[in-house]
């Protein structure tokens, strides 16, 4: 099933000035409380910003089932056997099981040392220069390059990957639809093209990686073609790359700007530091996702029609003071951290322990190495924004050894 229609999100909230995207829990905040189930008459689209309504909403895929014609998803996407987004149980347990080795614990463990010999090849270069920008020197070769090597991709490709991966998950803009779509379209197929000639050497010559598990995956008797590897390839290096770079520029801000005195706190306990990731993840992660209205129903209260979407905004609900007290506050002390940012569920993102393994790798070998860092006092992130995006693209930092 290909996704029919794009929904626009920013037609919902209405933001046009970056600061607004920057910032937009103010306006979570007051959804929240004002209109806690929203429905939007020009995309006949239902929203939710509670914690318990967009939990059920990820969590009961019989009333709120992932097979739709519409979605938020920038990403351009074929039906192919191995596609997860638009599935449900049974069937969807059969195709994450196609992929799901690659992400055990056991087989991360696996690659903790290749992970951390990156890390450590990153940090050391930020040494050498003092001045960097975190988001070209950290925060963008490290997940790329990471989830290039685990599927089996040149990581000196990096780059044009990244690439690739920018122009897919920009968000969709109303105003440029047309043109967006078009060059979505074209790097998707330029991706493709790119990895089916590397899908075809390793049908030949099987590797230890995820697209040599792929070729010798089997589903409902049969096994996938090169462009179905390609496709799902593509996926995986994209949104393997994306989510983590967006947490680790985060969280890096967090700690300076959300709560000053954080990184002198992880350098005296260094146990801190999972949880510092885990609250960048709640607090500083734009985050909604959506799902189709299975049958017609009032668990929410107002009457929702069969087929209609509803959005579960998780930014919002991961800021929820009736879940999270002090919601609004960035604490790395905080112990109970069950937020929402990689779905709940069978949807449960299946890169969520590469991303925090990463993360967490990333964090602790940085205290480990530098004293403190600083961003300069005239920083300001809504000037660092790509347009209609919430997602900084450099983060200048001075580190202290």
């Amino acid at each position: 099933m290909a996704v029919k229609e794009q929904l626009f999100i920013n037609e919902i909230t209405g933001f046009k000035m970056k600061d607004e995207f920057w910032n937009p829990y103010p306006w979570y905040k007051k959804m929240r409380e004002e209109s806690p189930v929203f429905y939007d008459e020009r995309q006949d689209t239902w929203n939710v910003f509670l914690y318990d309504h967009a939990k059920q909403v990820l969590n009961d895929y019989k009333l709120f089932p992932s097979k739709r014609d519409r979605s938020l998803i920038p990403v351009p996407l074929s039906d192919n056997k191995v596609n997860l987004i638009f599935s449900d149980p049974p069937d969807h347990r059969k195709r994450r099981g196609l992929l799901s080795k690659a992400f055990t614990p056991h087989s991360l463990e696996d690659w903790k040392p290749r992970i951390q010999n990156i890390v450590n090849e990153l940090v050391a270069n930020i040494a050498k220069k003092k001045s960097v920008d975190l988001v070209q020197e950290l925060a963008v070769p490290l997940p790329v390059t990471v989830i290039a090597d685990l599927l089996g991709v040149p990581s000196k490709d990096w780059q044009q990957i990244k690439n690739w991966s920018d122009i897919l998950f920009m968000p969709h803009d109303f105003q440029h639809i047309e043109e967006l779509q078009a060059a979505k379209a074209r790097a998707s197929k330029e991706f493709v093209e790119y990895l089916l000639p590397i899908v075809a050497q390793k049908r030949a010559q099987l590797q230890d990686d995820i697209i040599s598990d792929m070729i010798l995956a089997e589903y409902e008797g049969a096994f996938f073609t090169d462009a179905e590897v390609a496709q799902t390839a593509m996926g995986l290096l994209g949104a393997g790359n994306e989510t983590t770079t967006t947490l680790l520029t985060n969280m890096f801000y967090s700690l300076v700007k959300d709560q000053p005195g954080a990184y002198g706190e992880l350098r005296k306990d260094r146990s801190l530091v999972p949880q510092a990731v885990e609250e960048t993840l709640r607090y500083r992660f734009a985050a909604a996702l959506d799902r189709r209205i299975g049958e017609d129903t009032d668990v929410f209260g107002p009457k929702m029609k069969k087929d209609q979407l509803i959005i579960a905004w998780v930014s919002s609900a991961n800021r929820d003071e009736n879940r999270f007290t002090d919601g609004e506050s960035f604490d790395v002390r905080r112990k109970d951290i069950k937020h929402l940012t990689f779905g709940s569920g069978h949807h449960f993102c299946l890169g969520a322990p590469l991303a925090r393994m990463e993360a967490v790798q990333a964090l602790e070998t940085f205290v480990e190495r530098f004293s403190d860092y600083s961003i300069p006092d005239d920083f300001r992130p809504q000037d660092h924004l790509p347009p209609n995006n919430h997602n900084l693209n450099s983060l200048p930092v001075v580190v202290e050894e």
